[in-house]
């Protein structure tokens, strides 16, 4: 049984249409995006239309190939550009506020969306799944991780070390190039502050072309199967 939570008014992100915006706007066509992310066409396709829900990774590998800033996945609508940052910049987010994307396994709402060229993306992450093989495949991606469990326990699983647990109060600090997963376990709602950091978070005008080479998929990180069940343990 689920442990989401219901009737809360939330502020949902439609990052399919964005992407579809972003790509008119570069002029280029299924087949070019394809190139510089590595997802097929047809995937591509799918996540313009809804049909494909785009997860945290997903998101990050698409705003690294389309050589985007990852908070315009989650605004109100396609950003034209943004001025530098300066001195000064501040967010403020209140109650529900924040971009909400939902997958089986857990729900990401980004926080701080309005500011752009972030030099990290903060996150309130609720885990759902129960067990690894509810998470399915591990995720990775560039950058590095910190995450604070806020309510509940959770358990961290990795390609390179023994599953961990943490209660509320107590945190961990990863390569987020390492292969990894979240596990909900005890009871009740399972609650964190996870803070990423990486090239998705830099600021490129979404008017300008693109004139460098198309990145093909060996350049962007990609979901990768989860860890066998007895994976080799660090000292």
């Amino acid at each position: 049984m689920s442990n989401r939570p219901t009737g809360e008014p939330d502020n949902i992100a439609k990052p399919g249409p964005i992407l579809k915006a972003l790509r008119l706007q570069k002029g280029w066509r299924l087949a070019d995006v394809a190139a510089r992310t590595g997802f097929p066409v047809s995937t591509l396709s799918n996540m313009e239309n809804g049909k494909v829900g785009l997860n945290y990774e997903k998101i990050a590998r698409l705003s690294k190939g389309m050589n985007v800033d990852i908070g315009v996945f989650f605004a109100e609508e396609a950003v034209a550009g943004q001025a530098d940052a300066g001195s000064g910049r501040r967010s403020i987010n209140r109650g529900v506020d924040g971009r909400l994307i939902e997958t089986h396994a857990y729900e990401n709402r980004f926080l701080a969306t309005d500011l752009l060229n972030k030099r990290f993306v903060p996150i309130i992450t609720e885990v759902f799944a129960r067990s690894i093989e509810e998470f399915g495949e591990l995720s990775q991606h560039s950058g590095e991780e910190f995450t604070y469990v806020l309510e509940g326990a959770l358990e961290v699983h990795t390609k390179l070390y023994a599953p961990v647990r943490l209660e509320a109060g107590e945190s961990i600090y990863f390569d987020s190039g390492t292969a990894h997963g979240y596990v909900a376990v005890g009871e009740g709602r399972c609650r964190a502050l996870t803070i990423c950091s990486g090239e998705e978070s830099q600021l490129i005008t979404l008017v300008k072309q693109n004139s460098g080479s198309p990145r093909g998929a060996k350049s962007v990180a990609a979901p990768v199967r989860r860890a066998a069940k007895h994976a080799p343990i660090r000292k």
